[in-house]
């Protein structure tokens, strides 16, 4: 069952993704252990992620605020506030961590293994990567008020609006096309 969204452009920003509408009702995605599993192999991180744990979760969840502070607030200035210092601290740490082994068998087909170390060291080294890179200038937030997914705007006009066509944009085109509807009659 996929269930998780990978709209982003970067798989730090997808796992940014996993908590839902952060000024209003606040839509967990990552509620259990079992969840993080799915969101691993989903996001083609690990193909069988292994048992996790509760510790392992919170690790992960505590990575994604992290990453979701510091993009919103990136760059730092000599004002920026201790939650960001501190986010900023968590994401240097996980990106210290060990990446997944990326192996192929003599089929020529690709493994990917490892475990929650190796997931969080690949997610900061990817956020690391986009905030000292090019890429964070086309960083955005998607344009429905309510959305706070964060997503890379790789498109050639660089105006891309929504985190993605299926939801938010769907939203806007929907309540848009009711809006002419009703102005007609």
């Amino acid at each position: 069952m996929d269930d998780f969204v990978f709209v982003s452009g970067r798989v730090s920003l997808d796992l940014a993704g996993t908590l839902l509408w952060r000024r209003s009702r606040r839509i967990e995605l990552l509620r259990s252990p079992e969840e993080l599993c799915r969101w691993i192999h989903q996001a083609t991180l690990l193909d069988a992620p292994g048992p996790l744990d509760a510790r392992a979760l919170s690790r992960t969840c505590r990575l994604r605020e992290a990453v979701y502070t510091l993009v919103r607030a990136w760059p730092l200035t000599p004002a920026s506030d201790s939650e960001v210092r501190e986010a900023l601290a968590e994401v240097n740490e996980a990106a210290r961590l060990p990446l997944p082994r990326h192996q192929l068998d003599e089929d020529g087909r690709l493994t990917r293994t490892g475990g929650v170390d190796e997931v969080l060291g690949a997610v900061a080294r990817d956020a690391v990567g986009l905030l000292g890179g090019a890429d964070f200038a086309r960083v955005r937030e998607c344009s429905n008020e309510d959305c706070t997914r964060l997503f890379v705007d790789l498109s050639r006009s660089a105006n891309r609006r929504w985190c993605g066509m299926a939801e938010c944009g769907n939203r806007h085109k929907v309540a848009n096309y009711r809006k002419r509807r009703q102005a007609a009659h």
